[in-house]
């Protein structure tokens, strides 16, 4: 029972502590990001004060990339979701959030809502896509076993995260996306 328990915590310590702002904008029970911490497999934050100050914030609108890299930074600090209705995802980013806000590159999402769509993840998806480009890819495959569509995101999106893990810098990986994406880019 103790290797088990030991296990488990040490484990733990090799992923990134996950953390959601629930802006509360979308049906609970079609959030994933509700699920998430329903589950406890995220930390809940209601307020933006709230958010670590050195975490790294997934934000669609920032100038800087995730990269491989950021790994030891959110085993530090943490990685948070922003979980807000894409309706208001603008008005939602336009604020100064504390933090590291770092953008994913493009990813299709695999979603019912949005399935394809490159771009438009869920807070799930927008996890689950750092958390393997960064190395994490036990965490991010638990994180999408919550739902029947998860493993989809990781099929549909296999090339370019694969590309994108193996980055070594932001040229590198702006120009993998260009190969994937180039309408997107």
């Amino acid at each position: 029972m103790r290797t088990v328990e030991f296990n488990l915590r040490e484990q733990n310590l090799q992923s990134p502590r996950i953390y959601v702002l629930q802006l509360r904008q979308d049906d609970p029970k079609k959030c994933t990001a509700a699920k998430l911490v329903r589950l406890r497999l995220a930390s809940p934050l209601y307020r933006i004060r709230q958010v670590p100050q050195r975490s790294l914030v997934l934000n669609p609108f920032s100038p800087e990339v995730l990269l491989n890299r950021d790994k030891a930074e959110a085993l530090r600090y943490g990685l948070v979701a922003v979980d807000c209705s894409w309706e208001n995802v603008q008005a939602t980013f336009t604020n100064r959030l504390p933090g590291r806000s770092k953008r994913l590159p493009t990813l299709l999402a695999s979603n019912p809502v949005n399935y394809a769509k490159p771009h438009k993840l869920s807070s799930l998806e927008a996890l689950a896509g750092s958390l393997h480009m960064m190395g994490f890819r036990g965490e991010a495959r638990r994180l999408l076993s919550i739902f029947k569509w998860g493993e989809t995101f990781l099929t549909l999106n296999a090339e370019p995260l694969e590309a994108y893990a193996s980055a070594s810098d932001e040229k590198g990986l702006i120009e993998a996306e260009s190969q994937f994406f180039p309408t997107c880019t």
